[in-house]
């Protein structure tokens, strides 16, 4: 049956961003003729439409708390969706996860070829950190240099990059990792990038240290409960439910938390971080009602 329960604000909002980020990335990927259109055309099949858009929501809520321009904070919210795909696209490769299907739709390398694939997701990776240099995104180019720092060291070697890493060596360990190994690759491999896009809007609001430590404390829990909730719908729920292949953490013998705790503890680690998350926001009062119902929706959401 259809949902027909009304929207809550937070749905609401969440579809509203996810619409203004997509406008945001049809302006800054548009169609391209010649030689070079193949190449557009794979980096928009794999950034436009489609996902939760959960990091660019994180950066224009934390921007929304310091008044900071719409359109400055889309900028950057669509560039981080950009790293993101790029990131997405190189894990769905046959070298890596070898995944057919993403965002309810054949993954990039299905859908044009391999090679187009891993070059499609270098353009986008270049092309977030193109916008975040661009005048267009702040008039202080300290602003705009922190804002590629911060990005950089989120997706390097000691952030998701690193994280995939661990990943790989895990799956081929003769020994199972344990619980604080598990946490570290999880945090490395999707938690920084979470981290930093709640902390990119106070980046943008000049905030004070204390308020940009507590968005970026914020990002960081939410992003490990969003991993446990990840592992979780992996386990649980079907392709057509979450638009991606189901039960593959357990075969292809991924360390997760999940596989260590066990369903119910989990569940019991998720809800403790989100707890743990919306307490790093007393400080902003009633502006931050939304990301605090952001926390809850990451560990109920069914996708």
């Amino acid at each position: 049956m259809p949902d027909t329960a009304p929207a809550s604000p937070l749905r609401t909002a969440l579809a509203q961003a996810a619409a203004e980020i997509d406008t945001a990335l049809e302006l800054l990927l548009p169609p391209a003729e010649g030689p070079e259109a193949p190449l557009l055309a794979a980096m928009r099949y794999a950034a436009i439409g489609g996902g939760k858009r959960l990091r660019g929501f994180l950066v224009l809520e934390g921007a929304r708390q310091f008044g900071v321009s719409r359109q400055a904070a889309l900028r950057v919210a669509a560039a981080i969706e950009m790293l993101h795909a790029y990131s997405l696209v190189h894990d769905d490769l046959p070298a890596m996860d070898d995944d057919d299907l993403r965002r309810g739709k054949p993954t990039l390398h299905r859908a044009f070829d391999e090679a187009t694939a891993i070059i499609a997701g270098d353009a986008l990776q270049a092309q977030a950190f193109a916008v975040l240099a661009d005048e267009d995104t702040h008039a202080d180019p300290a602003v705009r240099v922190e804002l590629v720092r911060c990005l950089a060291r989120a997706a390097g070697a000691r952030g998701m990059c690193g994280g995939q890493m661990l990943d790989m060596l895990a799956e081929a360990a003769t020994e199972p990792l344990d619980e604080a190994h598990v946490g570290r690759l999880q945090l490395l491999k999707t938690g920084r990038l979470i981290e930093f896009s709640a902390e990119a809007g106070a980046v943008l609001g000049k905030a004070p240290a204390p308020q940009r430590h507590a968005l970026a404390a914020y990002g960081r829990d939410i992003g490990a409960a969003f991993q446990i909730a990840d592992d979780l719908l992996d386990a649980t729920a079907s392709a057509d439910e979450t638009g991606k292949r189901t039960g593959k953490d357990a075969a292809a013998g991924k360390a997760t938390l999940l596989g260590i705790l066990g369903l119910e503890r989990a569940r019991m680690q998720a809800e403790r971080l989100v707890e743990q998350a919306v307490g790093h926001l007393d400080s902003f009062g009633d502006r931050a009602a939304l990301l605090r119902g952001l926390a809850t929706y990451t560990i109920e959401r069914k996708s």
